[in-house]
């Protein structure tokens, strides 16, 4: 047999790559590719033989879907095809700062990876569900230019990050909204009009359509819509144009009862007052 008739051919899970320059008891070391995605050198007799079929995986437990699972900040989103020098899964996740990273399946089992890295440095107190005028607080967002900031929600639907310092001192207290009450907009139960109509999503957002997002488990589009305060399912589609046009036709029927609602709300509170 030539010194390189084993290039190409495959033993078992291996796949052998190339031809090393190394020697090991007299026989060629072979470059070897496995199907989990490691490399190792491998002898010829040991191919050849059938003694060495892996480059070890398949004495190791079968490793478990992390998929949809949370650690910590961490939503993992799903496996890459990298390994890390143990041979562990690179699994890509979403942090609930925004931002995304590549952690090994052990690190995040073990407890020793929980966020991006935006936790690296947080604030001394935790402001988690503490209110700010018409903010509540969801969480963390992270440091920036060395400001703290929250992830917050408004009474109105809407959620933004706001700087510590001007919760703090009183600064934001709304996601804006409060500068049109008394103007254009018209508030429901906590819940306005025209917001509901409005095209602006979040960065998070995936679809670019306010109220639609990709269920990666079920391989569909969601849409849904929140009013007063609470969130309605619009259905599942499979195409992307059928989710946003069941988002636009609920847009339209909740704000459509939103605006009797309101009318009959004052007119109630106008009588009411009459009476007194």
């Amino acid at each position: 047999m030539r010194g390189n008739d084993l290039i190409g051919q495959k033993f078992g899970k291996l796949t052998v790559t190339g031809k090393s320059s190394q020697r090991k008891n007299g026989y060629i070391m072979w470059e070897c590719r496995c199907s989990c995605g490691n490399h190792i050198l491998a002898e010829s007799r040991h191919l050849r033989r059938g003694t060495l079929r892996d480059c070890g995986c398949s004495s190791v437990k079968a490793r478990k879907d992390l998929t949809g699972q949370r650690f910590g900040r961490l939503l993992v989103l799903e496996e890459t095809e990298k390994r890390d020098r143990d041979g562990n899964v690179i699994w890509k996740c979403l942090c609930d700062c925004g931002n995304t990273a590549e952690v090994s399946g052990s690190s995040l089992t073990k407890g020793a990876k929980k966020s991006c890295g935006c936790l690296k440095h947080p604030p001394l107190k935790d402001w988690t569900g503490k209110r700010f005028g018409r903010l509540t607080v969801q969480f963390y967002a992270g440091k920036r230019e060395g400001n703290h900031y929250w992830h917050c929600r408004c009474d109105c639907g809407n959620e933004l990050d706001v700087r510590q310092t001007n919760l703090q001192c009183g600064h934001t207290k709304s996601c804006g909204c409060l500068a049109d009450l008394a103007g254009s907009r018209h508030y429901v139960d906590g819940t306005c009009i025209e917001l509901i109509r409005s095209g602006k999503v979040s960065k998070n957002n995936t679809s670019g359509i306010r109220g639609v997002y990709w269920n990666r488990k079920n391989e569909r589009w969601i849409a849904h819509i929140t009013f007063k305060k609470k969130r309605y399912y619009l259905g599942s589609y499979k195409n992307l144009e059928d989710a946003a046009e069941a988002r636009k036709k609920g847009e339209g029927m909740y704000a459509d009862f939103l605006e009797w609602y309101g009318k009959e709300y004052h007119e109630a509170k106008v009588l009411q007052e009459d009476r007194a």
